[in-house]
């Protein structure tokens, strides 16, 4: 039998590219962090990470990047069912205007939603006459992650949503099945897997997020200081080897993450497969 010839280059060649820009892209400069923090005594390291300070950091990081991530999954499925089942006067600029967070600078981002929330902005003049106030607080900083990372979700469902077969749905609805179980039972196991990693995605970006959030937070030790700040302001001290440690525990933190959506989605994929 003739073997068919492939339009890239022969496996030897391809993957020697592949692992050396994974390597000068990834695996080097993740390496570097593990080197700097090896300047640290495991005792130094561990009092480094486990501060009062930077404890209250992780808090704050984790618990709006959580928060932010639970409410991407549910408006970024809503903004995902709207674009691949309705068709709408100025469909195609929504559709693009979802990728606005991945082209604009974080920094301006930032800036915008500062004005827009603080007691004076339009929409924290709003908020501020019933005593709420978004700026500087945490609910500011979810805003800000809800705003970078509502692609993630959306891009991640809507080509799994258009590639959902109508068929079952109507199958479904002949049987009797309300809206409500069809969409539970016939279209959300399909969609599943891909709204976790939309989730787990947004979950892993909002953590590390920075630009977008240190001008919102206000940065109060203890109630709205991000992670992030930290490791610049131990960069702008010139004690590396705490920044680093500071980054690599986010750096393991970001590996369980995504380590944990691997296994729920290959859980998930089996649970499908078997209904099928």
């Amino acid at each position: 039998m003739k073997k068919k010839k492939s339009v890239i280059p022969g496996f030897g060649l391809s993957f020697g590219i592949v692992m050396a820009m994974l390597g000068l892209i990834v695996i080097i400069p993740l390496c570097s962090l593990v080197v700097f923090s090896l300047k640290l005594s495991p005792r130094e390291f561990w009092e480094t990470v486990t501060r009062p300070r930077v404890l209250a950091s992780y808090k704050v990081s984790i618990m709006t990047a959580f928060i932010a991530s639970a409410i991407n999954a549910v408006m970024g499925l809503a903004i995902a069912w709207v674009l691949v089942r309705y068709d709408f006067p100025g469909k195609r600029i929504m559709d693009g205007i979802i990728e606005l967070p991945f082209a604009l600078p974080t920094a301006v981002a930032g800036i915008a939603l500062t004005h827009l929330t603080v007691p004076e902005g339009w929409v924290g003049k709003i908020f501020a006459g019933a005593g709420i106030k978004i700026a500087y607080t945490r609910i500011g900083i979810t805003i800000a992650l809800v705003f970078i990372g509502i692609p993630f979700v959306v891009r991640s469902v809507q080509p799994v949503l258009e590639k959902v077969d109508k068929e079952y749905e109507e199958a479904a609805a002949m049987f009797g099945a309300s809206r409500i179980q069809i969409f539970f039972q016939v279209i959300l196991p399909e969609i599943k897997p891909a709204l976790i990693a939309g989730f787990t995605m947004a979950f892993a970006r909002s953590i590390g997020e920075y630009g977008s959030v240190v001008f919102i937070a206000g940065n109060t030790p203890f109630k709205t200081e991000i992670t992030p700040l930290m490791i610049m302001a131990k960069l702008q001290e010139f004690d590396y080897a705490s920044a680093t440690s500071i980054a690599l525990v986010m750096l393991l933190l970001a590996f369980v993450i995504l380590f944990v959506n691997a296994l729920i989605q290959s859980h998930t994929s089996k649970i499908v497969s078997g209904i099928e």
